[in-house]
């Protein structure tokens, strides 16, 4: 089994995001690993939480990593979410990044769960994916 990867999975995810220009237009460079303190902008995109298990086989290490992205905003409706969520799925299902160690060998989406926040101001749609990497 193999945890070594994750910290160049959650890298390459990030560049993914941060390099694609239709994301970019709709949120700027918003997307954080953690909430940074101070004013946030309308809508932006939180890497969260991740669960590995091993994949690893005679071949070699991997790992299955399920990943949860959120799209949070304070728009009203979940249209703006829903856009960004969307290209969200677009840019990651079946995307093989380079990673900085090893290597992905599939990622999909599984699911996401929409919802109200903060006292139904604010919407917040978390992505599910799921990534297997192995070790070169």
């Amino acid at each position: 089994m193999t945890y070594a990867l994750s910290g160049a999975l959650q890298a390459a995810v990030y560049d993914l995001l941060q390099s694609d220009p239709g994301l970019t237009a709709m949120i700027g460079d918003a997307v954080y690993d953690a909430v940074p303190g101070g004013s946030l902008p309308e809508t932006y995109v939180l890497l969260g939480q991740e669960v590995a298990k091993d994949l690893s086989d005679p071949e070699g290490a991997g790992a299955e990593h399920r990943l949860t992205l959120s799209v949070i905003t304070s728009a009203p409706g979940f249209s703006t979410a829903k856009g960004c969520a969307a290209l969200i799925c677009d840019l990651l299902h079946g995307a093989q990044p380079a990673l900085s160690r090893g290597y992905v060998v599939d990622m999909a989406f599984l699911k996401a769960t929409g919802r109200r926040i903060d006292g139904a101001a604010g919407r917040q749609i978390d992505l599910q994916f799921r990534a297997r990497v192995a070790d070169a």
